[in-house]
Protein backbone atom coordinates (compact mmCIF):
# COMPACT_ATOMS: atom_id res chain seq x y z
CA UNK A 1 0.00 0.00 0.00
CA UNK A 2 1.65 3.44 -1.01
CA UNK A 3 2.32 5.31 2.28
CA UNK A 4 0.43 8.27 3.30
CA UNK A 5 1.94 11.59 4.09
CA UNK A 6 0.62 13.22 7.14
CA UNK A 7 1.51 17.00 7.05
CA UNK A 8 -0.95 19.77 8.32
CA UNK A 9 -1.75 22.51 10.68
CA UNK A 10 0.81 23.47 13.86
CA UNK A 11 -0.03 22.65 18.02
CA UNK A 12 3.33 21.91 19.40
CA UNK A 13 6.42 23.24 18.95
CA UNK A 14 9.28 21.40 17.26
CA UNK A 15 11.05 20.82 20.40
CA UNK A 16 9.16 17.89 21.01
CA UNK A 17 11.02 16.23 17.77
CA UNK A 18 12.90 14.11 20.87
CA UNK A 19 10.33 12.56 21.55
CA UNK A 20 9.47 11.31 18.38
CA UNK A 21 10.88 7.88 18.05
CA UNK A 22 8.79 5.53 15.64
CA UNK A 23 6.36 3.63 18.12
CA UNK A 24 7.99 -0.54 18.01
CA UNK A 25 6.16 -3.14 16.58
CA UNK A 26 7.35 -4.87 19.23
CA UNK A 27 6.73 -8.97 19.26
CA UNK A 28 3.67 -9.63 16.73
CA UNK A 29 3.17 -13.05 15.97
CA UNK A 30 5.21 -13.40 12.42
CA UNK A 31 2.81 -13.65 9.39
CA UNK A 32 3.97 -13.40 5.94
CA UNK A 33 1.33 -10.01 5.65
CA UNK A 34 2.59 -8.38 8.72
CA UNK A 35 6.54 -8.61 7.78
CA UNK A 36 5.58 -7.57 4.20
CA UNK A 37 3.83 -4.24 6.05
CA UNK A 38 6.91 -3.48 7.57
CA UNK A 39 8.93 -2.72 4.01
CA UNK A 40 5.97 -0.23 3.30
CA UNK A 41 5.96 2.15 6.42
CA UNK A 42 3.35 4.59 7.09
CA UNK A 43 3.37 8.05 8.95
CA UNK A 44 0.71 10.49 9.92
CA UNK A 45 1.64 14.08 11.00
CA UNK A 46 4.97 13.00 11.80
CA UNK A 47 4.30 9.88 13.22
CA UNK A 48 5.58 6.21 11.89
CA UNK A 49 2.52 3.87 12.58
CA UNK A 50 3.81 0.57 13.67
CA UNK A 51 3.16 -2.19 10.96
CA UNK A 52 1.08 -3.91 13.48
CA UNK A 53 -1.70 -1.62 11.88
CA UNK A 54 -1.07 -2.51 8.35
CA UNK A 55 -4.03 -5.32 7.12
CA UNK A 56 -3.13 -8.06 5.42
CA UNK A 57 -4.42 -8.34 2.31
CA UNK A 58 -6.81 -11.31 3.15
CA UNK A 59 -9.06 -11.44 6.00
CA UNK A 60 -10.84 -14.36 7.86
CA UNK A 61 -14.06 -15.18 7.35
CA UNK A 62 -16.05 -14.89 10.02
CA UNK A 63 -16.60 -11.94 12.41
CA UNK A 64 -14.58 -10.85 15.13
CA UNK A 65 -11.90 -13.69 14.38
CA UNK A 66 -8.56 -12.29 15.52
CA UNK A 67 -6.23 -10.99 12.74
CA UNK A 68 -2.83 -10.58 15.14
CA UNK A 69 -1.87 -10.23 18.36
CA UNK A 70 1.18 -8.71 19.88
CA UNK A 71 1.58 -7.69 23.61
CA UNK A 72 0.81 -3.91 24.71
CA UNK A 73 3.25 -2.10 27.42
CA UNK A 74 1.12 0.19 28.75
CA UNK A 75 2.37 3.75 29.14
CA UNK A 76 0.88 3.92 32.86
CA UNK A 77 1.46 0.68 34.91
CA UNK A 78 2.94 0.39 37.68
CA UNK A 79 5.14 -3.56 39.14
CA UNK A 80 3.06 -5.56 41.74
CA UNK A 81 3.79 -8.41 43.70
CA UNK A 82 2.04 -11.29 41.32
CA UNK A 83 1.73 -8.86 38.02
CA UNK A 84 1.77 -5.25 36.23
CA UNK A 85 -0.84 -3.07 38.04
CA UNK A 86 -3.27 -2.77 36.46
CA UNK A 87 -2.85 -5.53 34.41
CA UNK A 88 -1.51 -6.72 30.94
CA UNK A 89 -2.22 -5.72 27.71
CA UNK A 90 -2.53 -7.31 24.52
CA UNK A 91 -2.76 -5.38 20.91
CA UNK A 92 -5.36 -6.66 18.50
CA UNK A 93 -6.37 -6.68 15.01
CA UNK A 94 -9.87 -8.62 14.35
CA UNK A 95 -12.15 -8.84 11.58
CA UNK A 96 -15.11 -6.97 11.00
CA UNK A 97 -18.25 -6.29 8.59
CA UNK A 98 -18.00 -2.60 7.44
CA UNK A 99 -21.84 -0.94 6.57
CA UNK A 100 -20.97 -1.62 2.87
CA UNK A 101 -20.99 -5.45 3.91
CA UNK A 102 -17.40 -6.06 2.79
CA UNK A 103 -14.74 -6.90 5.33
CA UNK A 104 -12.72 -4.45 7.29
CA UNK A 105 -9.52 -5.02 9.54
CA UNK A 106 -10.11 -3.24 13.07
CA UNK A 107 -7.78 -2.65 15.66
CA UNK A 108 -7.88 -2.28 19.47
CA UNK A 109 -6.54 -3.67 22.86
CA UNK A 110 -7.40 -6.41 25.21
CA UNK A 111 -6.62 -5.45 29.06
CA UNK A 112 -6.60 -8.66 31.46
CA UNK A 113 -6.83 -7.02 35.35
CA UNK A 114 -4.86 -7.92 38.10
CA UNK A 115 -7.41 -7.35 40.08
CA UNK A 116 -9.69 -9.78 41.39
CA UNK A 117 -13.17 -10.03 39.84
CA UNK A 118 -15.53 -9.58 43.40
CA UNK A 119 -18.62 -10.19 42.13
CA UNK A 120 -20.74 -13.72 41.85
CA UNK A 121 -19.56 -15.69 38.49
CA UNK A 122 -17.05 -15.27 36.30
CA UNK A 123 -14.86 -12.44 35.59
CA UNK A 124 -17.03 -9.99 33.28
CA UNK A 125 -15.86 -8.09 30.00
CA UNK A 126 -16.64 -4.78 29.06
CA UNK A 127 -16.21 -3.02 25.21
CA UNK A 128 -15.33 0.46 25.91
CA UNK A 129 -15.68 2.70 22.65
CA UNK A 130 -13.64 5.49 22.61
CA UNK A 131 -14.75 8.89 22.45
CA UNK A 132 -13.65 11.49 19.92
CA UNK A 133 -10.36 11.05 19.23
CA UNK A 134 -9.61 12.61 15.06
CA UNK A 135 -9.23 10.78 12.04
CA UNK A 136 -5.57 10.46 11.90
CA UNK A 137 -3.81 6.63 12.30
CA UNK A 138 -1.88 8.05 14.89
CA UNK A 139 -4.73 9.22 16.63
CA UNK A 140 -6.08 5.53 17.96
CA UNK A 141 -6.89 4.73 21.63
CA UNK A 142 -4.39 1.61 21.62
CA UNK A 143 -1.74 3.65 20.19
CA UNK A 144 -2.32 6.44 22.90
CA UNK A 145 -2.75 3.53 25.49
CA UNK A 146 1.47 2.68 24.51
CA UNK A 147 2.23 6.09 24.35
CA UNK A 148 -0.07 8.04 26.91
CA UNK A 149 0.72 10.96 24.65
CA UNK A 150 1.80 10.66 21.14
CA UNK A 151 3.42 13.60 19.41
CA UNK A 152 4.86 13.84 15.94
CA UNK A 153 6.29 16.71 13.62
CA UNK A 154 6.85 16.22 10.24
CA UNK A 155 8.18 19.53 8.18
CA UNK A 156 7.20 22.18 11.16
CA UNK A 157 3.73 20.67 10.91
CA UNK A 158 2.61 18.99 14.32
CA UNK A 159 -0.03 16.19 16.31
CA UNK A 160 -0.86 15.49 19.58
CA UNK A 161 -3.22 12.48 20.80
CA UNK A 162 -3.67 12.13 24.57
CA UNK A 163 -5.05 8.59 25.82
CA UNK A 164 -7.64 10.30 27.74
CA UNK A 165 -10.06 6.84 28.19
CA UNK A 166 -7.19 5.63 30.24
CA UNK A 167 -9.28 6.92 33.21
CA UNK A 168 -12.38 4.54 32.19
CA UNK A 169 -10.70 1.45 31.92
CA UNK A 170 -8.24 1.79 34.84
CA UNK A 171 -11.31 2.10 36.96
CA UNK A 172 -13.05 -0.48 35.24
CA UNK A 173 -9.61 -3.01 35.75
CA UNK A 174 -9.79 -2.02 39.42
CA UNK A 175 -12.76 -3.54 40.25
CA UNK A 176 -11.62 -6.72 38.12
CA UNK A 177 -13.61 -6.69 34.91
CA UNK A 178 -11.02 -7.06 32.25
CA UNK A 179 -11.61 -4.32 29.07
CA UNK A 180 -11.29 -4.64 25.09
CA UNK A 181 -11.43 -1.60 23.34
CA UNK A 182 -11.94 -0.87 19.99
CA UNK A 183 -9.47 1.93 17.68
CA UNK A 184 -13.05 1.54 15.51
CA UNK A 185 -12.44 0.73 11.44
CA UNK A 186 -9.64 3.17 9.53
CA UNK A 187 -8.39 4.83 13.52
CA UNK A 188 -5.04 3.10 13.31
CA UNK A 189 -5.65 0.50 11.09
CA UNK A 190 -3.61 2.50 7.86
CA UNK A 191 -5.90 0.77 4.78
CA UNK A 192 -8.45 3.00 4.42
CA UNK A 193 -9.88 6.65 6.23
CA UNK A 194 -11.90 6.19 10.01
CA UNK A 195 -15.73 6.37 9.19
CA UNK A 196 -16.11 8.70 12.11
CA UNK A 197 -19.83 8.30 13.79
CA UNK A 198 -20.91 5.14 10.94
CA UNK A 199 -23.76 4.07 12.81
CA UNK A 200 -23.37 0.10 11.37
CA UNK A 201 -19.57 0.49 11.24
CA UNK A 202 -19.07 1.36 14.49
CA UNK A 203 -21.32 -0.34 16.10
CA UNK A 204 -19.86 -3.93 14.59
CA UNK A 205 -16.86 -2.80 15.52
CA UNK A 206 -17.73 -2.80 19.20
CA UNK A 207 -19.70 -6.37 18.58
CA UNK A 208 -16.82 -8.18 16.86
CA UNK A 209 -14.32 -6.39 19.64
CA UNK A 210 -16.18 -8.35 22.16
CA UNK A 211 -16.12 -12.01 20.19
CA UNK A 212 -12.45 -11.08 19.69
CA UNK A 213 -11.62 -10.75 23.42
CA UNK A 214 -13.59 -14.35 23.93
CA UNK A 215 -11.47 -15.98 21.36
CA UNK A 216 -7.62 -14.00 22.93
CA UNK A 217 -6.05 -17.25 24.34
CA UNK A 218 -4.23 -16.96 28.06
CA UNK A 219 -7.59 -14.67 29.10
CA UNK A 220 -9.41 -14.94 32.28
CA UNK A 221 -12.42 -14.51 30.24
CA UNK A 222 -15.12 -17.92 30.03
CA UNK A 223 -18.02 -18.45 28.26
CA UNK A 224 -19.40 -17.47 31.04
CA UNK A 225 -18.68 -14.18 31.00
CA UNK A 226 -21.07 -11.41 31.19
CA UNK A 227 -20.73 -8.57 28.78
CA UNK A 228 -21.13 -4.95 28.85
CA UNK A 229 -20.57 -1.54 26.99
CA UNK A 230 -19.27 1.56 27.72
CA UNK A 231 -18.93 4.71 25.53
CA UNK A 232 -18.96 8.38 26.02
CA UNK A 233 -19.77 10.95 23.07
CA UNK A 234 -18.27 9.20 19.43
CA UNK A 235 -18.17 6.01 21.98
CA UNK A 236 -22.07 6.39 23.37
CA UNK A 237 -23.26 6.84 19.67
CA UNK A 238 -21.35 3.30 18.46
CA UNK A 239 -21.89 1.47 21.82
CA UNK A 240 -26.00 2.54 21.74
CA UNK A 241 -25.82 1.45 18.07
CA UNK A 242 -24.27 -1.99 18.81
CA UNK A 243 -26.58 -2.38 21.15
CA UNK A 244 -28.92 -2.22 18.40
CA UNK A 245 -27.46 -4.48 15.93
CA UNK A 246 -26.58 -7.32 18.86
CA UNK A 247 -30.06 -9.27 17.76
CA UNK A 248 -29.08 -9.20 13.87
CA UNK A 249 -25.66 -9.19 14.03
CA UNK A 250 -24.07 -10.97 17.18
CA UNK A 251 -27.03 -12.58 18.77
CA UNK A 252 -24.79 -14.98 20.91
CA UNK A 253 -22.87 -12.07 23.01
CA UNK A 254 -24.36 -12.29 26.10
CA UNK A 255 -25.00 -8.43 26.55
CA UNK A 256 -26.26 -7.16 30.02
CA UNK A 257 -25.85 -3.48 30.14
CA UNK A 258 -24.50 -0.61 28.39
CA UNK A 259 -23.55 2.50 29.57
CA UNK A 260 -23.90 5.36 26.65
CA UNK A 261 -23.22 8.66 27.04
CA UNK A 262 -23.93 11.64 25.58
CA UNK A 263 -24.80 10.00 21.92
CA UNK A 264 -24.66 11.53 18.72
CA UNK A 265 -27.85 9.85 17.70
CA UNK A 266 -29.43 12.17 15.24
CA UNK A 267 -26.42 13.46 13.06
CA UNK A 268 -28.45 16.35 11.51
CA UNK A 269 -29.19 17.93 14.76
CA UNK A 270 -25.55 17.27 15.68
CA UNK A 271 -24.37 19.05 12.66
CA UNK A 272 -26.31 22.00 13.81
CA UNK A 273 -24.44 22.92 16.94
CA UNK A 274 -21.47 21.83 16.20
CA UNK A 275 -20.70 24.15 13.42
CA UNK A 276 -18.90 27.00 14.87
CA UNK A 277 -18.16 25.50 18.39
CA UNK A 278 -14.86 24.53 19.34
CA UNK A 279 -14.98 21.11 17.30
CA UNK A 280 -16.02 22.02 14.27
CA UNK A 281 -13.50 19.25 13.14
CA UNK A 282 -16.01 16.79 13.93
CA UNK A 283 -17.93 18.21 10.56
CA UNK A 284 -14.68 17.53 8.75
CA UNK A 285 -14.73 14.30 10.03
CA UNK A 286 -18.00 13.01 9.91
CA UNK A 287 -18.19 14.45 5.95
CA UNK A 288 -14.80 12.50 5.28
CA UNK A 289 -16.34 9.47 6.71
CA UNK A 290 -19.81 9.77 4.77
CA UNK A 291 -17.86 9.46 1.62
CA UNK A 292 -15.53 7.29 2.40
CA UNK A 293 -18.64 5.13 3.62
CA UNK A 294 -20.68 5.90 0.25
CA UNK A 295 -18.21 7.40 -2.56
CA UNK A 296 -21.11 8.04 -4.93
CA UNK A 297 -21.61 11.49 -2.06
CA UNK A 298 -18.12 12.41 -3.32
CA UNK A 299 -19.77 14.15 -6.24
CA UNK A 300 -22.32 15.69 -4.72
CA UNK A 301 -20.33 17.78 -2.29
CA UNK A 302 -17.86 18.75 -4.77
CA UNK A 303 -20.62 20.45 -6.26
CA UNK A 304 -20.24 22.75 -3.52
CA UNK A 305 -16.90 22.68 -1.63
CA UNK A 306 -15.01 25.07 -2.32
CA UNK A 307 -10.64 24.95 -2.87
CA UNK A 308 -10.44 25.77 0.55
CA UNK A 309 -13.24 23.44 1.94
CA UNK A 310 -11.25 20.45 0.04
CA UNK A 311 -8.18 21.36 1.78
CA UNK A 312 -9.79 21.89 5.20
CA UNK A 313 -11.40 18.19 4.88
CA UNK A 314 -7.70 16.98 3.48
CA UNK A 315 -5.92 18.47 6.90
CA UNK A 316 -8.67 17.07 9.05
CA UNK A 317 -8.18 13.54 7.81
CA UNK A 318 -5.07 13.43 9.36
CA UNK A 319 -5.95 15.70 12.66
CA UNK A 320 -6.33 14.35 16.17
CA UNK A 321 -9.20 16.28 18.58
CA UNK A 322 -6.05 18.61 19.92
CA UNK A 323 -4.84 19.50 16.30
CA UNK A 324 -8.48 20.36 15.28
CA UNK A 325 -9.38 22.19 17.88
CA UNK A 326 -6.49 24.53 17.96
CA UNK A 327 -6.61 25.09 14.04
CA UNK A 328 -10.82 25.05 13.57
CA UNK A 329 -12.06 26.15 16.83
CA UNK A 330 -14.85 28.82 16.27
CA UNK A 331 -14.72 28.78 12.47
CA UNK A 332 -17.81 27.64 10.29
CA UNK A 333 -18.62 25.43 7.48
CA UNK A 334 -19.65 28.40 5.61
CA UNK A 335 -16.09 28.69 4.35
CA UNK A 336 -15.62 25.69 3.07
CA UNK A 337 -18.23 26.12 0.51
CA UNK A 338 -18.35 28.40 -3.09
CA UNK A 339 -21.86 29.18 -2.26
CA UNK A 340 -21.51 29.97 1.16
CA UNK A 341 -23.57 27.66 2.42
CA UNK A 342 -23.17 25.74 5.79
CA UNK A 343 -22.98 22.28 5.63
CA UNK A 344 -26.65 22.00 7.56
CA UNK A 345 -27.63 24.31 4.90
CA UNK A 346 -26.43 21.73 2.12
CA UNK A 347 -27.92 18.86 3.76
CA UNK A 348 -31.15 20.63 4.02
CA UNK A 349 -31.46 21.14 0.36
CA UNK A 350 -30.01 17.34 -0.84
CA UNK A 351 -32.17 14.37 -0.49
CA UNK A 352 -29.49 12.12 -1.16
CA UNK A 353 -27.69 13.58 2.30
CA UNK A 354 -30.52 13.59 4.30
CA UNK A 355 -31.62 10.40 3.41
CA UNK A 356 -27.85 8.74 4.62
CA UNK A 357 -28.44 11.19 7.80
CA UNK A 358 -31.53 9.37 8.12
CA UNK A 359 -30.07 5.85 8.02
CA UNK A 360 -27.28 6.71 10.49
CA UNK A 361 -29.92 7.67 13.03
CA UNK A 362 -30.21 5.53 16.37
CA UNK A 363 -32.91 5.08 18.69
CA UNK A 364 -35.33 3.59 15.78
CA UNK A 365 -34.54 0.05 17.17
CA UNK A 366 -34.94 -2.08 20.06
CA UNK A 367 -31.58 -2.24 21.94
CA UNK A 368 -30.72 -5.35 23.82
CA UNK A 369 -30.04 -5.86 27.03
CA UNK A 370 -30.69 -2.79 30.06
CA UNK A 371 -29.18 0.70 28.84
CA UNK A 372 -28.30 3.94 30.82
CA UNK A 373 -28.76 6.80 29.14
CA UNK A 374 -26.79 9.74 29.91
CA UNK A 375 -26.68 13.44 28.68
CA UNK A 376 -25.92 16.39 29.56
CA UNK A 377 -29.38 19.08 30.27
CA UNK A 378 -27.29 21.67 28.89
CA UNK A 379 -24.72 20.05 26.66
CA UNK A 380 -25.21 22.19 23.17
CA UNK A 381 -22.10 20.23 21.48
CA UNK A 382 -23.64 17.16 21.20
CA UNK A 383 -27.31 18.48 21.92
CA UNK A 384 -29.35 17.01 24.88
CA UNK A 385 -32.44 17.30 23.13
CA UNK A 386 -31.82 14.48 20.33
CA UNK A 387 -29.95 12.54 23.41
CA UNK A 388 -33.19 12.31 25.15
CA UNK A 389 -35.19 11.27 22.03
CA UNK A 390 -33.25 8.29 21.59
CA UNK A 391 -33.95 7.34 24.98
CA UNK A 392 -37.50 7.80 24.62
CA UNK A 393 -37.90 6.63 20.96
CA UNK A 394 -36.08 3.07 22.68
CA UNK A 395 -38.74 3.19 25.69
CA UNK A 396 -41.44 3.23 22.48
CA UNK A 397 -40.35 0.06 21.24
CA UNK A 398 -40.47 -1.91 24.75
CA UNK A 399 -36.97 -1.26 25.47
CA UNK A 400 -35.33 -1.15 29.33
CA UNK A 401 -33.98 2.30 29.70
CA UNK A 402 -32.40 3.69 31.98
CA UNK A 403 -32.69 7.60 31.18
CA UNK A 404 -30.10 9.58 33.54
CA UNK A 405 -30.14 13.82 32.70
CA UNK A 406 -26.66 14.94 34.20
CA UNK A 407 -27.17 18.44 35.53
CA UNK A 408 -24.47 21.05 35.71
CA UNK A 409 -25.04 24.61 34.94
CA UNK A 410 -24.32 26.04 31.43
CA UNK A 411 -20.99 27.83 30.66
CA UNK A 412 -19.99 29.92 27.23
CA UNK A 413 -18.07 27.03 25.95
CA UNK A 414 -19.92 24.23 24.50
CA UNK A 415 -16.90 21.93 24.87
CA UNK A 416 -17.11 22.09 28.19
CA UNK A 417 -21.16 21.65 28.56
CA UNK A 418 -20.33 18.41 26.60
CA UNK A 419 -16.84 17.05 28.36
CA UNK A 420 -18.32 18.23 32.17
CA UNK A 421 -20.82 15.30 32.01
CA UNK A 422 -18.46 12.98 30.81
CA UNK A 423 -16.14 13.84 34.66
CA UNK A 424 -18.97 14.41 36.62
CA UNK A 425 -21.01 10.80 35.81
CA UNK A 426 -18.41 8.76 34.87
CA UNK A 427 -17.86 6.88 38.44
CA UNK A 428 -21.53 6.67 38.78
CA UNK A 429 -21.61 5.43 35.51
CA UNK A 430 -19.14 2.77 35.87
CA UNK A 431 -20.49 1.66 39.62
CA UNK A 432 -23.88 1.11 37.87
CA UNK A 433 -22.64 -0.46 35.42
CA UNK A 434 -20.42 -3.15 37.33
CA UNK A 435 -23.81 -3.69 39.16
CA UNK A 436 -25.17 -5.37 35.94
CA UNK A 437 -22.44 -7.25 35.54
CA UNK A 438 -22.78 -8.65 39.06
CA UNK A 439 -25.98 -9.73 38.11
CA UNK A 440 -28.39 -6.72 39.77
CA UNK A 441 -30.84 -5.86 38.02
CA UNK A 442 -31.89 -2.10 37.36
CA UNK A 443 -35.27 -1.17 36.68
CA UNK A 444 -36.46 0.78 33.66
CA UNK A 445 -37.34 4.09 34.21
CA UNK A 446 -39.34 4.77 31.03
CA UNK A 447 -42.50 5.44 32.79
CA UNK A 448 -41.11 9.00 34.38
CA UNK A 449 -39.00 9.93 31.38
CA UNK A 450 -41.64 12.08 30.31
CA UNK A 451 -41.24 14.25 33.62
CA UNK A 452 -37.16 14.24 33.70
CA UNK A 453 -35.48 16.90 31.50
Amino acid sequence: MPARSRILAALVSATTAAVLAPLPAGAAQADAAHAAAAADTVTSRGVTIPAFYTPPATLPAANGTLVRTEPLPLALSLPGITGTLPGRATRIMYKSTDSTGGPVAVTGAYLEPAAAWKGPGARPLVVLAPGTMGQGDQCSTSLALQRGLVLGVDQGQTTVSIGYEVLAMYRLLAKGIAVVQTDYPGLGATDRLHTYVNRVDSGHAVLDAARAAAALPGTSITAKSAVGFYGYSQGGGAVAAAAELLASYAPEVPLKATYAGAPPADLAEVTEAIDGSELLGALGWSVNGFVQSQPALRDLLDAYLSDAGRAALRDLSTMCVGDAIFGYAGKRTTGWTTTGQSVTEIIEAEPELRAYLAAQRIGTRKPAGVVRVATGVNDNLVPHGQARAMAAGWCGRGGKVVYAPVSLPRTGSPLINHFGPLLTDQGPAIDWLSLRLAGLPAPSTCAILPLQP
